[in-house]
């Protein structure tokens, strides 16, 4: 599906160099995740979400935002935690990959917080035969640590293929 620019990116007058240490957080579970804020094109709230066959688990389906249809990717899910009811302050992070719109589900939205890179230490490898490749560090705020995530890394290219191609 090639992007159209219908869905206005909340950050895009913003410069580069204003974005580059800025982090979006979420919670799934009592775990706080951080995105760079570069990838997030807009945040909604949980909408109606319609289901499509044959999909895997953790997708949820698609929406419709202002006449874009969107894949959902539920996070919780495609992290292997149990699934959890939507509610008020579950949101769909909006992002940009590849030239595709995703959505994400996370369970609630924390804030925009600068974390330099000095702080952010490299993820460990618990295990030879596990990589994970979309946890690319971990930071320390104040007396919190978040996972930081490379979200165009959550869907492998085959899985990004099979969501997209909805047309």
């Amino acid at each position: 599906m090639f992007v159209q620019h219908i869905i206005s990116n909340e950050f895009e007058n913003l410069s580069e160099d204003t974005l580059k240490n800025k982090f979006l957080t979420f919670f799934i579970e009592n775990q706080l995740f951080g995105i760079s804020i570069s990838d997030v094109v807009q945040i909604v709230g949980i909408q109606e979400i319609t289901e499509v066959p044959e999909f895997p688990e953790y997708a949820k389906g698609v929406i419709n935002l202002r006449g874009i249809i969107i894949p959902i990717i539920d996070v919780r899910l495609r992290l292997k935690k149990e699934e959890a009811p939507y509610n008020e302050r579950t949101c769909i992070i909006v992002t940009n990959i590849n030239e595709s719109y995703i959505g994400f589900i996370v369970d609630s939205v924390n804030e925009v917080t600068e974390i330099y890179e000095e702080n952010i230490s490299v993820t460990p490898r618990m295990s030879t035969d596990y990589v994970n490749t979309y946890i690319t560090g971990i930071a320390k705020i104040e007396s919190k640590i978040v996972l930081i995530m490379d979200i165009k890394k959550m869907l492998n290219e085959k899985e990004l293929e099979f969501i997209t191609n909805i047309e």
